[in-house]
């Protein structure tokens, strides 16, 4: 399959999301922070300074227009970018609150964006 052809395999509706996002790396004390990219109701991809490994769990900061969402996540991929000391990781939601997904939930269908 040519890259144009190839089959979605995401579960939940990706939104373009530039934002913010302060995560730490579970059992450690500090607190570090990266951009996202997109996000969606399953995870999202942020660019950040440092490579984490796959399978890392990170408390998560993600603001949405007037709150703060505070998922766990888990790394499921991260690459370095070339020419930078940055990373993109794609990062899982794996423990979240029911109410603070369903507000990403809803944030995410206001925008009727579709992919």
């Amino acid at each position: 399959m040519s890259g144009q052809q190839q089959r979605e395999n995401r579960c939940f509706p990706r939104l373009p999301f530039h934002s913010k996002v302060r995560y730490q790396l579970r059992g450690k004390p500090v607190f570090d922070s990266g951009i996202s990219r997109d996000i969606s109701c399953g995870g999202l991809r942020l660019t950040n300074e440092e490579f984490i490994p796959a399978s890392t769990l990170l408390m998560l900061e993600i603001n949405v227009l007037n709150r703060v969402l505070k998922p766990v996540g888990k790394v499921a991929w991260s690459v370095p970018l070339a020419h930078s000391h940055r990373s993109q990781t794609g990062i899982e939601f794996v423990e979240f609150d029911i109410r603070q997904r369903g507000y990403l939930n809803d944030f995410i269908n206001m925008q009727n964006v579709k992919f």
